[in-house]
């Protein structure tokens, strides 16, 4: 049985311009202790899913399909129901830990809040348990830092106090929005470590989010590849590096730095993102795609299993073709 369950989520936005299919018929599921990256370039609809999983849309934004969790269904519960779910069965770590933490509380009254009021703590009980999630977050000197404010951290610390916070309940399912998002390199090796390390720690499942599939590799088992609102390509990720089966796919691997590779100019997929008010009647990417044929801008491909054991993709050009 999976821990989520996604079936044909759409997310859909109403501006004074007209509608924004932000996501449209989405499907997928992850199972207890398993990890999932969600891939694609900005405004490919991969954050707009997982908000809609979370009831955390916009107040313009509506969604529709089914979510499941745990075998209790989410869409259409209340915000008194979503709550008691939130923190305690899914967390999220939010893009942007500076604008996440609140910055005129410390540290550890934002940490001991989460706690009294999920988990009915007192407060020095409380006060113990978020010494050890920041310790377990391998936190330097966790007594000092939990009486810092927000701005007196650096990127990197905010950003593990992030992820200690969302572990204080010990949710089932841990949501990571581009948690790299404006680290170093260094850094961002160090959060995708923890991330890996806190997972088997506490036997959490992962979705991670992000734009970069260098910070994919060894991080997570699978991954769904989105463009345009849809699911491209979903495979095991290392099937995925090593026999992509989507021109899109290929696309984004081949912008990838390599260190094994002679070019000394990286790729680039030419083009830009369709507008997700006028969404065409065929593939979305068939505009950018060097393999285009008539019915791909006339007819979606449905996502399909693919000729790669284990890997599904939605596109028209036989896997074999694809060079």
């Amino acid at each position: 049985m999976s821990l989520l369950e996604v079936k044909d989520l759409s997310v859909t936005f109403a501006t004074n311009d007209g509608t924004v299919r932000a996501v449209n018929q989405i499907s997928f599921d992850i199972k207890a202790g398993h990890s999932l990256a969600i891939v694609g370039e900005s405004g490919s609809g991969k954050s707009q899913a997982v908000f809609a999983i979370m009831g955390l849309l916009a107040d313009n934004g509506t969604a529709s399909g089914t979510v499941s969790f745990n075998g209790q269904q989410l869409m259409g519960l209340s915000d008194n129901e979503l709550n008691k779910i939130r923190a305690n069965e899914i967390a999220m770590i939010f893009q942007d830990p500076m604008t996440s933490l609140n910055p005129y509380m410390r540290v550890q009254e934002q940490m001991i809040e989460v706690l009294t009021l999920h988990k009915g703590m007192g407060r020095s009980e409380a006060f113990k348990e978020c010494i050890k999630m920041l310790d377990a977050v391998q936190l330097p000197d966790a007594r000092s830092v939990i009486r810092r404010f927000p701005h007196e951290c650096s990127g990197g610390m905010r950003q593990r106090i992030m992820i200690a916070i969302s572990l204080l309940c010990h949710p089932k399912l841990l949501i990571a929005d581009e948690p790299t998002t404006a680290l170093d390199v260094t850094v961002q090796a160090q959060i995708m470590q923890l991330l890996k390390k806190v997972r088997e720690d506490f036997g959490t499942s992962l979705i991670l989010i992000t734009h970069d599939l260098a910070v994919v590799a060894g991080s997570c088992e699978n991954t769904l590849v989105m463009y345009g609102g849809r699911i491209m390509e979903y495979a095991r990720t290392r099937d995925l590096f090593a026999r992509p089966s989507h021109p899109y796919t290929r696309g984004l691997l081949s912008a990838v730095p390599r260190l094994d590779s002679k070019d000394d100019e990286l790729q680039t997929i030419a083009g830009s993102p369709p507008n997700m008010m006028i969404l065409p009647a065929g593939c979305p990417f068939a505009e950018r795609c060097d393999y285009v044929m008539d019915i791909c801008r006339v007819e979606m491909p449905q996502l399909l299993d693919s000729a790669i054991a284990g890997q599904q993709r939605a596109c028209h050009l036989p896997v074999e073709e694809l060079k």
